[in-house]
């Protein structure tokens, strides 16, 4: 939402830096309550971190690079107009940033519906076949 009509805010900085602000806690609320979901796992509480790492690397790389590109972007953005809200700010550096935040959040939210999706998954949550031939081959 807030990647969407930051533009139509430009004349104010003052909501749009708050909606800035909004949009990068919620990505980080995101990551946490993905976290949470993840340490209420069985495969969690067995000890079986690195299978769960394993599965969910990318989406934690890749919430963590998205916030990090929104933030550059959000503070860039705002600290060029913050003074001069008319003037044109889209350097060529902007341009790439923008470019690579917003092929970020398409990737972040591909995999973070698939995470909701895939943690849905009841062999997670309880004994499994499937669970006991990972930790027998953990730990060999």
């Amino acid at each position: 939402f807030v990647n969407s009509f930051s533009e139509l805010l430009r004349m104010e900085p003052a909501v749009q830096l708050v909606l800035f602000i909004i949009q990068d806690i919620c990505i980080l609320f995101n990551l946490i309550i993905i976290l949470l979901m993840l340490f209420n796992t069985y495969v969690f509480q067995v000890g079986l971190v690195a299978v769960l790492l394993e599965r969910f690397r990318a989406l934690l790389m890749l919430s963590a690079l998205y916030l990090t590109f929104s933030i550059i972007l959000h503070s860039w953005l705002v600290n060029l107009r913050w003074l001069r809200t008319n003037r044109f700010v889209w350097t060529d550096g902007l341009q790439v940033l923008f470019v690579f935040q917003r092929s970020a959040s398409v990737l972040y939210y591909y995999f973070y519906k698939r995470t909701a999706e895939y943690l849905g998954d009841p062999r997670l949550y309880e004994d499994s076949p499937w669970l006991r031939e990972v930790f027998a081959r953990v730990r060999q």
